[in-house]
């Protein structure tokens, strides 16, 4: 994502803000302008619970450019409890303890740094409860 685009998304997302389509009721986080489902334009916005239960997992042992001082790290797709579906790296844990099933929150920290100098690029991680 461009350091651009995340500073416009930052607000949203740090609210934790999920958007609930008025037409059909599908939720998506981070919120969007048409609902994907049956077209519509019209949605609710509001704090979304910031927990949800891991779906699936993996570890990345070779990972793209920005990543690779970060490396071995797990990754996932999480349902939360609102309903959306995000794939988010999971932290606080050691390697081997993530399984499907476990339940997880979301926090907003440091996802990575463009270059030694360059700014910092934030976001969610899940975190086991």
């Amino acid at each position: 994502m461009s350091t651009a685009r995340a500073w416009r998304e930052y607000p949203r997302r740090y609210r934790y803000e999920a958007a609930t389509c008025k037409k059909c009721g599908k939720v998506f986080f981070p919120a969007r302008l048409i609902c994907d489902a049956c077209g519509h334009r019209e949605f609710e916005v509001k704090p979304m619970a910031r927990t949800g239960t891991i779906l699936a997992h993996t570890v990345i042992r070779v990972p793209p450019a920005p990543f690779k001082d970060q490396a071995p790290y797990a990754m996932a797709v999480v349902e939360m409890d609102a309903g959306p579906r995000l794939t988010c790296q999971v932290v606080d844990l050691q390697e081997g303890q993530l399984k499907v099933g476990q339940k997880v929150r979301l926090e907003f920290r440091k996802v990575f740094q463009e270059g030694p100098a360059g700014p910092i690029q934030y976001g969610y991680k899940a975190v086991p409860v």
